[in-house]
């Protein structure tokens, strides 16, 4: 187990807290005449000072001048605004292609200082080792990182193999871990609502421990469904894309969470049930989901999910609770960070404009992290084992004849199901597309190519082939990618069978990442050694690399919003309505495998 950061709890540090609120003993840091935004009371106070010792407010108030020592470091807010620092309530760090710390040193220039992430991602491919490697990296890093224990892996037993399984033992155990702050989502819903006895066993054990179970109910059915999950135990839900699905977690005691990913727009939709509907605010939390590094190094983080929902009529105060105090309070944490008051972590950002938000000066735990948009901190690396370098594993060497779709004996056309991608949604459409048949092979057409899903965890050789609509590639090309949410075999999607194969083998040579092939020459790379997930290259530098496949798939005729998303998530087969697995084409309204070939209509 890796050294963590030590930081006092505030019992621990009350005498000191005390001692300089009451003026006895000089802070280490004050900050003075800001325009302080009070996330408990709702209000701008003006002119108000804080004054910081052992990493947490000791006091907030309008005058700090007793607290001012001979070594104190003051600073003069100069009338600008001093808010709490920003929290995302729901996010996976593998996500971003970065390990903890590179996406600490990503995201705190933007003025995040807390995230609660479940790490489900490398527990596919690593299992519990996996989980606690990230635990303990992100333990080392100058802002909180909470971790929640994956909750399910595969996320649907029987209809996806993963690289390992998560049991409740597992959780449990993990239970016990420091930083650990609850389950991750529970991806697995028809478990919880058929009474899955595992799933039932690992919400228990998270409750047993009082801690927070996330949730992850991704269909469109409120009946007797949606209330048997909710009587479950989660706590919350990030699925939601309607007004209507954020209100009817809220009427079940659940969180809203609200998302702005890279290619995840669900905060507008569902942000009226505040601006428009009156509901009330606390119940709603903002979060990313899952932003991959050229969007965390260029556009931002939770800022720019806070200024997106301000920018959508929210009032920037509550916008400004739903990434802070809701999220702590959520996680009960709403003594120990989320707002700037006594006692409290002394997270918190200086910035000029309460909407437009630049981030000027980030401080968490009471050191200044970034300024300026530059890390001023330190983010410590975990030394990653060789064999979390070494997980993809194909078997063989693929050619164009593995992405081959035989088509029924004697057709000269197919009727097919077509997996349909949604701009800026998780979710899928369930397609059918008439294909011509070309010496006994299926092919793609138009705007419908191919899509494989090869398995990389036990080198068993496997192709599941399909077809996808919705990107817009033109020409002879192949995007392949171990990152494959949820089980993170590689996934290859091509117009061309003989460049899905170069694509695929060249994962297969540098262990794992994104690379897209045109005209039989690679485009971009992305390296992905750790897991075929994660770089712990510079950010910028992975950062870079995404913007560079981003145009390369742009090159290649698409033109949807960060389609890398909606190309990983082809495999995530707990998000309706088409997807693809190992094990074949999975119905995720009836969570059942389907054949590719569809009926002709009567």
């Amino acid at each position: 187990m890796e050294k963590t950061t030590s930081f006092r709890t505030w019992g621990e540090s009350a005498a000191d807290l005390v001692a300089v609120a009451a003026g006895r003993a000089p802070a280490d840091l004050v900050i003075r005449n800001a325009r302080l935004a009070n996330v408990q009371s709702r209000e701008v106070l003006e002119g108000w000072d804080v004054a910081v010792i052992a990493g947490r407010f000791a006091y907030v108030g309008p005058d700090a001048g007793r607290c001012i020592g001979d070594k104190t470091q003051v600073v003069d807010a100069a009338g600008r605004y001093l808010i709490p620092g920003l929290c995302d309530g729901h996010m996976h760090i593998e996500s971003g292609m970065l390990t903890p710390a590179e996406f600490a040193r990503a995201v705190a220039p933007h003025g995040t200082t807390t995230m609660f992430t479940d790490p489900h991602e490398i527990a596919n491919v690593l299992g519990l080792r996996g989980v606690r490697l990230m635990h303990d990296e992100a333990a080392l890093q100058p802002i909180n990182i909470y971790t929640q224990m994956p909750s399910c892996a595969p996320s649907a037993p029987g209809l996806e193999t993963t690289g390992f399984e998560i049991s409740a033992e597992d959780v449990a155990e993990a239970m016990t871990w420091p930083g650990i702050i609850g389950l991750g989502e529970m991806m697995n819903f028809p478990g919880v609502i058929n009474g899955d006895p595992q799933m039932l066993a690992e919400m228990a054990a998270t409750m047993a421990a009082g801690k927070t179970v996330g949730g992850h109910y991704a269909s469109p059915d409120r009946g007797p469904a949606f209330h048997a999950y909710a009587a479950g135990g989660p706590a919350d839900d990030h699925e939601g894309t309607r007004e209507s699905d954020s209100i009817d977690r809220a009427r079940q005691g659940m969180r809203s969470m609200m998302r702005l990913g890279s290619a995840w727009y669900d905060v507008e939709s569902q942000i009226t049930a505040v601006t428009e509907k009156g509901l009330d605010p606390r119940n709603f939390i903002l979060c990313t989901d899952d932003c991959h590094s050229g969007t965390l190094v260029n556009d931002g983080h939770m800022n720019r999910v806070l200024r997106h929902a301000i920018e959508c009529g929210c009032d920037p105060l509550v916008a400004l609770q739903m990434c802070t105090i809701n999220t702590a309070t959520h996680f009960g944490l709403e003594r120990d960070l989320g707002s700037i008051a006594p006692g409290r972590r002394a997270d918190m950002i200086l910035t000029s404009d309460l909407s437009t938000l630049p981030i000027e000066a980030v401080y968490a735990r009471g050191v200044l992290v970034a300024e300026e948009g530059l890390m001023r901190a330190d983010c410590p690396h975990l030394n990653w084992p060789e064999d979390a370098r070494k997980t993809v594993h194909l078997g063989k060497t693929l050619t164009g004849v593995d992405f081959e779709i035989k088509a029924p004996k004697g057709a000269n056309s197919a009727r097919v199901k077509v997996i349909g991608v949604v701009e800026n949604q998780a979710p899928t459409e369930a397609l059918i597309a008439e294909l011509p048949v070309v010496d006994g092979l299926v092919e793609g057409q138009g705007d419908v190519c191919q899509i494989a899903l090869v398995e990389r965890h036990r080198a068993t050789g496997g192709v599941v082939n399909a077809f996808v609509s919705g990107f817009g590639y033109k020409g002879p090309m192949a995007l392949a990618s171990t990152v494959a949410h949820d089980s993170h075999h590689m996934i290859v999607v091509g117009t061309d069978r003989d460049n899905m194969a170069r694509a695929a083998m060249r994962l297969g040579q540098v262990g794992g990442g994104i690379t897209i092939f045109k005209d039989g020459a690679e485009l971009a790379l992305v390296e992905l050694p750790i897991a075929g997930l994660m770089s712990d290259a510079h950010a910028t530098d992975v950062a870079a690399s995404a913007d560079a496949m981003v145009a390369a798939m742009a090159a290649c005729g698409c033109t949807l919003n960060n389609a890398y998303m909606q190309h990983s998530l082809l495999a995530l087969v707990v998000i309706p309505s088409l997807r693809i697995s190992d094990k074949g084409l999975v119905d995720v309204t009836t969570f059942e495998l389907t054949s590719l070939f569809a009926e002709e209509p009567s």
